[in-house]
């Protein structure tokens, strides 16, 4: 207890801000990724074969291919083609592609379990396609995917820790333990009050996700 005392004594403000940047990353990714997925999610709906060609090969690619690929080439593959990206938003870029993706994914499973035959009621009212997508069928579907995106919200805080993989200008959980491990010999206390913090997190993004779906359930 005496290590743990110490280090909260020591580093306690620290793993304060580090949670706090960890927290900032997941927020704004989670957001920017879930609008985009929103997006392609309508955009998959028009009856443009092209188009849903280029979306579905755009959810494919980033649903599948590993965040630590996608942060390297963004941050070091990039500047080859004279794209230059600081690394904070190039953190925040890969955790958003890699949202929006599983975010349309989960949504497009959520319109399947939309009952075709309230599109068609409201096409016999005269209701425009756009809007019988965003009145009708998204509310539904969003109602549908709650507990998957927030399993995508918790994973998508869990990997906040790729910021440790590039010169951040600023320590999130787990790049702060790395600090902590090289440069003193606090690597376990600091890594069990990191995981502590990751767990809390996780919690408390599950239990508002819980709390939300029964919401919803109770609003249907």
């Amino acid at each position: 207890m005496g290590s743990f005392s110490r280090l909260l004594a020591d580093y306690g403000p620290a793993f304060g801000q580090a949670l706090l940047l960890t927290w900032k990353l997941t927020v704004v990714s989670f957001v920017a990724g879930f609008l985009l997925g929103m997006v392609v999610t309508v955009l998959r709906l028009f009856p443009l074969r092209p188009l849903r060609f280029v979306l579905t090969g755009y959810v494919e690619i980033f649903r599948n291919i590993p965040s630590a690929a996608l942060l390297i080439f963004i941050v070091f593959a990039l500047p080859d083609l004279q794209v230059l990206i600081d690394y904070e938003p190039a953190v925040i870029l890969t955790l958003t592609l890699v949202c929006s993706a599983f975010t349309a994914d989960y949504l497009r499973a959520g319109i399947n379990t939309v009952d075709g035959g309230q599109v068609e009621a409201a096409l016999s009212l005269g209701m425009r396609p756009m809007r019988i997508i965003t009145a009708v069928v998204l509310p539904q579907a969003l109602r549908a995917v709650v507990q998957p995106m927030t399993s995508l919200l918790i994973a998508l805080m869990l990997s906040t820790s790729l910021a440790s993989q590039v010169p951040f200008p600023g320590r999130e959980l787990t790049a702060l333990v790395a600090k902590l491990a090289n440069d003193s010999a606090a690597g376990m206390p600091a890594f069990a009050v990191a995981a502590a913090m990751y767990v809390a997190s996780g919690l408390l993004i599950a239990w508002a996700g819980a709390t939300l779906e029964k919401k919803v359930r109770i609003l249907r």
